[in-house]
């Protein structure tokens, strides 16, 4: 990229002259391909499809918390699956000791209660799997470089499938205020006050979907992970909500004003009046984003749910009071929230490549989707989306919505899934190519699934570089930086997924041999990571 079209590049990223220049980090440091000229911090691996979690020269990681390791003394376990994280010290003087929260999205079964499809289900291995999912509330310190959880502390406890967590809605839902668990936990967001957002995704795997025809409801069964349905009663109109939970306490409750839908996370920016705006995407294919705005500071209970329109860069209100097609479709504006996708379509929302997690850039204030791929569109390999607010304001109605980088042989990624910005403003991102896909065309180039780093600044700005490879069968999902930037909390999803018998098992990482693969929380560190956010050691 010559000097001329960098600048430009970095224009677009909405970078100022300030960062546009080479980054002091990316000099004299180990170089790519061995290239001249200014460096990055690390040399990029390769593709790979070894069972283990490999990293880059420079990064190491340890294992913070694993599947079924005891919490509490009240029996609680580490969950199956583990997906977003959050992290949030107890004090800011010291971020080293604070309360991490960790999504378990789904259980696979035949590791978790030995079901395999086909087989008859038994009321006692749902039992098992509904203990599974949810979510963790974990204490954690750093001690000597390593990050432990504390055993037995009082603020250790989980969230599943079994929690009762209160509907915050107009009026009951099915007859209703409180849920009855939450499980289908993908990614999520952290509020202005503290409190985590977690999402619920593909409830429909558990106990299906209620879908409205000819003005009946009638419920459709979940089958990926073998639905629930036949041993409980628990009504789909219950999940698909983004649930709010204070880590110090446990409470939750499922914040229904954001909408219902296959909530992929719950991203939080302050706007400049001290509302929050929450962005959130729906992880199905020709799918929307969405966009909450909070009517006061503080909450999210109350407040205008607007959807995307990418083309004309737009955000259309989804409210009953102003549109005569969504009072014609629904009878209050709570049924509107039940069936947000249907009022998305009805206003002419734009469907999208299976929007995943947004974040957004705390230096060019703009908005970035990963948008994984969308097979039915030809879209194999999926992009990260720019959205840039007018006025850089969340409260704005009008947008420009751009491609910032296309998946594909010639960027080296595929299937862009989870994002984070780091303290100094680069894009970290971790890929979702289904297991099922990897090793096959057009898939098999790139290896099992990774960890890749954006430098936002400097010669290299906006191309892609793989920090790290997955085991077999597994993602890599809910990067999160703690407050000092030096760790990335990371989690390790569904290595082996699916094996069906112990002889067919694809992964047996963390302990290698002939073990059960086992869903971690890993923390990454390294003189790579300190030299790339400016650390002083």
């Amino acid at each position: 990229m010559n000097q001329y079209n960098r600048r430009e590049f970095l224009l677009f990223l909405g970078r100022s002259a300030a960062v546009a220049g080479i980054s002091p980090l990316l000099v004299n440091c180990q170089s790519i391909g061995g290239s001249k000229g200014p460096r990055l911090p690390f040399h990029p691996l390769e593709p790979s499809f070894d069972d283990d979690l490999k990293l880059a020269k420079g990064f190491s990681y340890q294992i913070v918390a694993r599947w079924r390791q005891p919490l509490n003394q009240r029996g609680d376990r580490f969950g199956f699956n583990n997906d977003y994280i959050a992290y949030l010290p107890f004090k800011k003087e010291n971020p080293d000791e604070g309360l991490m929260w960790v999504n378990h999205e789904y259980h696979d079964p035949y590791y978790c209660s030995g079901w395999k499809p086909g087989e008859k289900r038994t009321a006692k291995q749902m039992e098992i799997e509904r203990k599974e999912v949810g979510g963790s509330i974990l204490h954690i310190r750093k001690t000597d470089g390593r990050w432990t959880v504390v055993e037995n502390s009082s603020f250790n406890r989980r969230l599943d499938a079994y929690t009762p967590i209160p509907l915050i809605s107009d009026r009951p839902i099915l007859g209703h205020k409180k849920a009855i668990g939450t499980f289908a936990n993908c990614a999520g967001g952290v509020t202005p006050w503290g409190t985590v957002l977690t999402c619920e995704e593909n409830y429909d795997n558990f106990v299906g979907e209620a879908v409205f025809e000819n003005g009946r409801r009638q419920v459709k069964m979940g089958s990926k992970y073998g639905s629930w349905l036949p041993f409980t009663k628990l009504p789909p109109e219950h999940y698909g909500w983004v649930v709010e939970v204070d880590l110090r306490t446990g409470k939750a409750k499922k914040l229904c004003a954001l909408g219902r839908f296959a909530h992929e996370c719950a991203t939080c920016v302050q706007a400049p009046d001290g509302r929050t705006v929450v962005y959130s995407g729906d992880d199905t294919e020709g799918e929307h984003i969405y966009k909450f705005i909070s009517l006061k500071p503080g909450s999210l209970e109350v407040g205008d749910l607007y959807v995307a329109d990418t083309v004309n860069g737009r955000w259309i209100p989804l409210a009953r009071r102003t549109d005569e097609r969504l009072r014609k479709a629904f009878k209050d504006h709570t049924e509107l929230l039940i069936r947000t996708r249907e009022a998305a379509k009805i206003v002419g929302a734009t469907p999208l490549d299976r929007p995943e997690d947004i974040e957004f850039d705390p230096i060019s204030k703009n908005i970035f989707v990963a948008l994984t791929n969308g097979r039915k569109s030809g879209n194999h390999f999926g992009s990260i989306m720019k959205i840039a607010e007018k006025g850089d304001n969340p409260l704005s109605l009008e947008f420009t919505a751009t491609t910032f980088a296309a998946g594909g042989p010639s960027t080296g990624f595929s299937c862009p899934d989870n994002l984070a910005f780091d303290r100094a403003g680069n894009l970290w991102m971790t890929t979702d190519m289904s297991g099922s896909s990897m090793g096959k065309e057009p898939y098999k180039r790139f290896g099992n699934n990774g960890l890749f780093f954006f430098p936002m600044s400097g010669p290299h700005a906006g191309q892609a570089f793989q920090v790290a490879s997955a085991p077999n069968g597994a993602e890599l999902t809910g990067p999160y930086f703690s407050p000092d930037g030096r760790t990335l909390f990371l989690s390790v999803q569904h290595p082996g997924e699916w094996a069906q018998s112990r002889p067919e098992m694809v992964s047996h990482w963390p302990d290698g041999g002939d073990a059960t693969p086992a869903p971690c929380v890993v923390a990454i560190s390294g003189s790579a990571l300190d030299e790339i956010i400016g650390a002083t050691v």
